[in-house]
């Protein structure tokens, strides 16, 4: 485990505004504090620096771990996963009414499907959250409208 400073943590727990930023829950909402992800790991040459670093619910973050690609459900073609430093989530995801979150790119596919964004608990935890007007967490920080 490496040791992540606190001021990068915060920074980075800051710029995504407490968010997931790949299934985008907020961490008020969840039992786990979030935590700093390496979105490129060590171990294939990224840094410790916030530009290679995201905020990222436990679940997601246990389910990602050191991947950095999978194979799109549908195509079976080889893509690289979400990436929240460049990737921008609209361009790949959608949240639907039933809670569920559709994959509609290679990238936005493989990430759901690796990520387990779909998994039961975690689809009626964002229905009954969507119901209070928790989810998802806003694209925009407060003030910047």
């Amino acid at each position: 485990m490496t040791y992540i400073p606190v001021a990068l943590r915060t920074a980075v727990t800051e710029r995504a505004r407490g968010c997931c930023e790949y299934c985008r829950i907020h961490q008020d909402d969840c039992l786990y504090s979030h935590e700093v992800d390496h979105i490129v790991a060590l171990k294939h040459g990224g840094y410790s620096d916030k530009d290679n670093m995201g905020l990222a619910c436990s679940v997601c973050n246990r389910n990602k771990g050191s991947d950095l690609s999978s194979l799109d459900p549908q195509t079976r073609a080889k893509v690289f996963l979400f990436d929240p430093r460049t990737d921008d989530w609209d361009d790949h995801s959608r949240l639907n009414d039933d809670g569920t979150i559709e994959g509609i790119t290679p990238v936005g596919r493989a990430t759901v499907a690796i990520l387990g964004f779909n998994e039961d608990e975690r689809v009626i935890a964002r229905r009954e959250l969507m119901a209070t007007n928790r989810y998802p967490c806003p694209d925009e920080p407060p003030g910047n409208t």
